[in-house]
């Protein structure tokens, strides 16, 4: 890498993966208070801006393609190896990680679901589809990408950007949650590595996170 490619590197990592901590940090009172719905929304909307600044890298200062972060051109096997991956772990992983936290009497998703679930729907909706998006781009896509870049090996920098991601879950969903998160984030880092198809890790994320947070909250009432 040339020294323009590796300062604008360190800085995006910088950025992909600092900004996301910040958002979970006592900083985030920043925003607003951390209860009320609006600032919950400007925290979805710096996501996206942080998002915007990263393409903004890739595209500007680094002068790159975004197929570098895995972009791909749209097409039916990424939304099949999207679907497929969902499949696996909410009928699979998630089920089998659940009953392992139960076993082990460490407190699960409930209380944080529950919060969630007080939420609007059309909140839930955008918070979904954002961190669908953002995280798998973010984490993923160019964390994973440009750490390789750095240090030489995949699956060192995929390491290094789960643990990051799972971590900025903690302050959410407790220590139980993270746990599963280290595993499924695990399962999508790898996934990612192999494929490298951006979009297929972000359809598996929406729908896993779409179905905990806004199909089955909503199931469980109307039952």
């Amino acid at each position: 890498m040339s020294r323009t490619h590796t300062i604008a590197a360190v800085v995006g990592l910088a950025i992909a993966l600092g900004g996301p901590a910040l958002l979970v940090s006592p900083a985030h009172r920043l925003l607003g208070e951390p209860d009320r719905l609006t600032t919950r929304v400007v925290e979805q909307f710096a996501l996206w801006l942080l998002l915007a600044v990263i393409l903004g890298i890739v595209v500007l200062w680094e002068r790159q393609p975004l197929s570098s972060i895995g972009v791909q051109p749209l097409r039916w096997q990424s939304l099949t190896w999207g679907a497929a991956l969902a499949a696996a772990l909410l009928w699979g992983v998630v089920p089998a990680l659940a009953w392992a936290l139960r076993s082990a009497g460490i407190a699960g998703f409930e209380s944080g679901i529950a919060m969630i679930a007080a939420l609007p729907v059309w909140f839930r909706v955008f918070a979904v589809v954002t961190a669908g998006v953002t995280e798998e781009a973010l984490f993923r896509g160019y964390a994973v990408e440009r750490l390789a870049l750095l240090i030489g090996s995949y699956w060192l920098a995929g390491a290094i950007s789960l643990a990051v991601f799972a971590l900025v879950h903690l302050p959410l969903w407790g220590l139980g949650p993270v746990l599963t998160f280290v595993v499924t984030g695990g399962i999508l880092t790898a996934f990612f590595i192999w494929r490298q198809d951006l979009l297929a890790n972000i359809v598996a994320h929406v729908i896993v996170d779409g179905m905990g947070l806004v199909v089955m909250p909503l199931l469980s009432r109307t039952g």
